[in-house]
């Protein structure tokens, strides 16, 4: 064969392969489609990158500052737990900025770009002040215990406050931005960016601060600052087309509680709410317990817990993509997230049952399971709210999103550790029997409320599924 066949066989071959992978790629990546014409996949993935921005904040207050201030800086644990709770209390006011976010006033004509903004600059604020605080409340200074803790509680509350208020707004814009089939692709996408975000920056964390000094400290949260800011930055270079009209100081602008009255109509939108909130706390109280369960019982190594904790993000990660293959077919969202909660109950239940049968193998079936039927449930959740904002309140329907979610989240993981500590010392004492004088006994007791919410939860979402199917298909507009 002469070279100028060999090189038209060649390109055959590779238009061919060409063809092939554009044929794959959204087979295993359904949101690689996520993309349309207003929103190209370019511009779509440098949106996103809010979401990183808020998977390190997540990772840096619940999990290395978490540790570094009880074992490095000797933190009593007490008011450790106090200070990474502190965020939550600004979770029930998403709702508020979103509807601030829908009825703007500015003469710029920009109504998400103000509060993104906002909430980059007091993220970066906590984070820039932090390491400071938490040195002062370590007792390493001449100052007086209450400035550490008075430091550390506003550098606490304004990464929370600044992490809520991006996030909640960041899904509006995007919610605004992508067209409304795309949705339940858009809304994968921004999940697995969320993850992608916070196990990047716990494996960087973590090697950054492998050998332990208050200097690097400084260095490794004052650098996640600067991160913030210069990815936020990024992630809103011209996103919100600049519109004066849509936020004239003329146009009417309805008050809080007539927009909320007028979201509460009807009473679908309540119960939407009691099944995301009773998903949440169903699927949340797990969180810190996985782990020591892992090794408290079935006396796992800390690298085979980590292992477990990959796996759960692996389940999580599978989660998103069949959601988004099935939401983008039109399937209900209702109907998929009580497939998440099904999948929750054999998850809790194999984990339960790892412990009698003293196997790591059915453990690690529930976790990934759990992992499973979580991303399963907040992704169709996510995209229900999305679907079903009423014109003109996309921030204020996500806000509220928001505030449930993360506000049984926080709760959910604060009542865990009360249940599992409460029920283990009356086992301890013999007070519930002899056959329960065990170390999983305060485990499973979680782990049975759990099932029980998940039972609460399927109980909820039934009337939703019923009244989706009654009135024809799901529209994502």
């Amino acid at each position: 064969m002469s070279r100028a066949g060999v090189l038209s066989h060649v390109a055959r071959l590779n238009e061919a392969a060409g063809r092939k992978w554009a044929q794959i790629g959204p087979g295993f990546l359904p949101f690689a489609d996520a993309a349309s014409a207003g929103l190209p996949m370019g511009r779509l993935l440098r949106l996103s990158l809010f979401q990183v921005t808020v998977g390190m904040a997540v990772v840096l207050l619940i999990g290395t500052l978490n540790r570094v201030m009880i074992v490095e800086l000797g933190v009593p644990a007490w008011l450790v737990a106090t200070m990474v709770s502190l965020p939550l209390v600004f979770a029930p006011l998403r709702a508020v900025i979103g509807w601030k976010s829908d009825t703007h006033r500015s003469v710029l004509g920009w109504r998400r770009v103000p509060y993104l903004w906002m909430g980059t600059l007091i993220q970066f604020g906590g984070l820039a002040i932090m390491p400071f605080a938490l040195i002062l409340l370590s007792g390493d200074s001449h100052a007086a215990p209450w400035v550490g803790q008075a430091a550390a509680a506003l550098a606490f509350l304004m990464v929370g406050a600044g992490l809520h208020t991006t996030q909640t707004v960041g899904l509006a814009l995007a919610t605004d931005l992508a067209e409304p089939e795309s949705h339940p692709k858009v809304v994968a996408l921004l999940c697995v960016m969320l993850l992608l975000g916070m196990v990047a920056s716990a494996v960087l964390f973590g090697a950054l601060l492998a050998d332990f000094t208050q200097i690097k400290l400084i260095q490794v949260v004052q650098g996640a600052a600067v991160a913030t800011m210069a990815l936020n930055a990024v992630a809103l270079w011209k996103q919100e087309a600049r519109d004066p009209s849509r936020t004239a100081a003329n146009r009417e602008r309805p008050s809080f509680v007539e927009t909320w009255r007028a979201f509460n109509a009807g009473g679908q939108s309540r119960r939407r709410l009691v099944a995301l909130g009773f998903g949440t706390v169903a699927f949340s109280m797990q969180d810190i317990l996985l782990e020591p369960y892992g090794g408290h019982v079935l006396r796992l190594t800390v690298g085979a817990t980590t292992g477990m904790t990959a796996l759960l993000a692996m389940g999580g990660v599978l989660g998103f993509v069949l959601a988004a293959r099935r939401l983008g077919r039109g399937a209900d969202p209702y109907r998929l997230a009580g497939a998440g909660a099904l999948a929750g109950l054999l998850a809790f239940t194999a984990v339960v049952f790892a412990a009698p049968f003293d196997s790591v193998a059915l453990f690690a079936v529930g976790v990934a399971a759990i992992g499973f039927g979580a991303g399963l449930f907040a992704h169709c959740t996510l995209t229900a709210a999305m679907a079903t904002a009423p014109r003109g309140q996309v921030g204020l329907t996500l806000g509220i999103w928001g505030a449930v979610q993360a506000s049984a989240a926080g709760g959910a993981v604060a009542l865990s550790g009360l249940v599992r500590d409460g029920v283990s010392v009356l086992a301890d004492r013999g007070a519930l029997g002899v056959t329960l004088v065990h170390p999983a006994t305060g485990y499973v007791a979680v782990y049975s409320i759990e099932i029980a919410l998940l039972f609460v939860t399927l109980v909820a979402i039934g009337p939703l599924v019923r009244l989706d199917r009654s009135s024809g298909p799901v529209a994502y507009a």
